[in-house]
């Protein structure tokens, strides 16, 4: 479910909208349309206006399909701009099992996306309250869960109780990472323990389901936040459909692993639209936080 190549402008039929973007008059004989200014839905295929798209936060307006945003996105539409300080900047994976390739893999990946693992983690305000944000991204290796992500987690967390702020952790990932074995399979123990100390200390934790969601992330430290948010259409579930119909050869219903359909089932308090994200986000944090309660008086 990847974003496609934007579709040229340049010479065939003119694509949705062309004629409500510019005067044809005002256009020399012969110039070009500028390329890249469509992308084609992943999901629907209609052709989308990228200026509009980014308004919308990379949401179709025609089948309301949400594209995966990477963290630095993610940050982007969740903090209060510019505030956003990011800790562990430059850690990285070690390979304690010298898994064939894997250094190799972690080195493109890292030249792809411009980080160092697959989460980033920092202080920021949210409207002005003071949190500690934590990202995953799946375009890093799946978003996969090995021990610097794990570690990453767990300062973020403790950072959080130190501090006296809330945690907010946006997760998507497809589990544990493999190339680690036993080392990624340990973080799922020691992000829950961590995060248990937030819950003895009434400090808020608040995790957002994003696209996918799976696995030993999932299993771990993203369902026992204090209040569960899921983005709309999300896919979200331990184990992926495809996996569970094929060891034990049943077909699942239509929609198992969606969002909403865990929110039908008590797994996710709440299933948003990516626009309505930041106001939930505001709102629950005046809440729960004591700083937030403070600061709406």
């Amino acid at each position: 479910m990847t974003e496609q190549e934007p579709v040229s402008q340049s010479g065939g039929q003119p694509a949705p909208g062309d004629a409500n973007r510019s005067d044809p008059g005002s256009r020399a004989a012969g110039e070009a349309v500028p390329e890249g200014l469509w992308i084609k839905c992943a999901q629907c295929g209609e052709m989308l206006y990228k200026p509009e798209y980014r308004e919308e936060l990379h949401v179709c307006r025609h089948c309301g399909h949400h594209k995966r945003l990477t963290a630095r996105e993610r940050i982007a539409i969740t903090a209060d701009e510019e505030s956003f300080r990011e800790h562990d900047a430059d850690m990285r994976s070690g390979d304690p099992l010298r898994f064939p390739l894997y250094e190799e893999k972690l080195r493109e990946d890292e030249e792809r996306t411009g980080l160092r693992e697959a989460m980033v983690w920092g202080e920021c305000a949210i409207d002005g309250m003071p949190v500690v944000l934590a990202v995953m991204d799946f375009g890093f290796r799946g978003g996969s869960m090995g021990a610097v992500v794990g570690e990453k987690l767990a300062r973020a967390a403790e950072h959080a109780a130190d501090s006296r702020v809330p945690l907010v952790v946006s997760a998507c990932s497809g589990g544990a990472r493999m190339q680690e074995g036993i080392v990624s399979l340990l973080q799922m123990a020691k992000t829950t323990a961590v995060v248990s100390r937030l819950a003895r200390e009434g400090i808020p934790y608040i995790a957002i389901y994003t696209d996918p969601l799976t696995a030993g992330v999932f299993a771990s430290f993203a369902s026992v936040a204090d209040v569960a948010i899921a983005e709309q259409n999300a896919l979200v579930g331990f184990a992926g459909p495809r996996v569970i119909e094929q060891a034990f050869k049943i077909k699942l219903p239509a929609g198992s692993h969606t969002a909403e359909f865990q929110h039908e089932h008590g797994m996710v308090d709440i299933v948003v639209p990516r626009r309505g994200l930041r106001p939930l986000l505001v709102r629950l944090l005046r809440l729960l936080s004591p700083r937030g309660k403070e600061g709406s008086a």
